[in-house]
């Protein structure tokens, strides 16, 4: 497989599937950057494998439109052939979906890269949306100084998702969002979702985070968090409230980090490793 920072085409198709919107975007693989807006569309209701695919290749084919229209790679056929990536709210295990929390039931035991196959023609590479914002984020942004330690990356949203790296290599799957606290899942009490449904002001809701980050903290005695979710952009109102030993930044990516790293999945061939690259 040709390297894609040697390539005509260093841009790669990141897809994020959440269960509140789905981002599509064009991702330049050289510094994980969006070379324009991402497209996002809602997560159909109820969100089922027909209807989450049928937005997904919905959502593609503006992102490849947006990018010819715009002259953004030179070479259309190239980038008709790019595969995708797809970040995933669940457990992907070979391909097929084993959990997913946050999506309608029915999509457990589907095979995910063959329906988003048959639906855009593309070749498709699935991680868990977590993971592929941690990869983004060790490879891009927050996480590239630490990759000789423990980092977490956490996404506070719809739920919470969390990474594990040590050493730059990812552990998959660690779901750390449904740690029991308070006798239920972590999410179900500290997620961003939950601070807007209950109303709660953001030095409310750090209470609840500071119980889920010591909990994270005395397992796992990491050297950086990391916290993304779209709630990140204003990381200055709850992130300065909290008080632990490790570090805890903003996601550099921000919201876009499951994106990056999908697209940087799919570059990769499916293989999720941490590269160096400048900057």
């Amino acid at each position: 497989m040709t390297d894609f920072l040697h390539s005509d085409t260093p841009y790669g198709i990141g897809i994020d599937i959440g269960g509140t919107g789905i981002k599509v975007g064009l991702v330049s693989l050289v510094d994980g950057t969006l070379p324009f807006k991402r497209v996002r569309v809602l997560t159909p209701k109820p969100a089922t494998p027909e209807a989450v695919v049928g937005a997904v290749a919905d959502a593609v084919d503006q992102v490849v439109d947006k990018a010819v229209r715009r002259k953004v790679v030179p070479d259309a056929a190239a980038l008709a052939r790019l595969p995708l990536g797809v970040a995933f709210p669940g457990v992907v295990k070979e391909g097929t979906v084993l959990f997913c929390p946050n999506l309608d039931q029915s999509w457990i035991g589907e095979h995910l890269p063959e329906a988003i196959t048959r639906a855009t023609g593309r070749s498709c590479f699935v991680m868990n949306d977590a993971d592929a914002a941690g990869l983004a984020e060790m490879t891009f942004g927050a996480g590239r100084g630490h990759r000789k330690q423990t980092v977490i990356m956490t996404t506070l949203g719809t739920g919470i998702g969390t990474a594990l790296f040590h050493d730059a290599v990812l552990v998959p799957f660690t779901e750390l969002g449904h740690l029991e606290m308070n006798g239920a899942d972590a999410e179900t009490q500290a997620a961003e979702s939950v601070k807007v449904r209950e109303g709660l002001e953001y030095a409310e809701w750090a209470q609840r985070l500071q119980q889920y980050y010591s909990m994270l903290e005395m397992l796992f005695t990491p050297d950086l968090f990391i916290v993304g979710g779209g709630i990140s952009k204003s990381h200055e109102q709850f992130l300065p409230l909290l008080r632990l030993r490790a570090e805890i930044v903003p996601a550099e990516l921000r919201n876009d980090a499951g994106t990056v790293g999908a697209a940087y999945l799919a570059a990769n061939g499916g293989r999720a490793k941490v590269r160096k690259h400048k900057g």
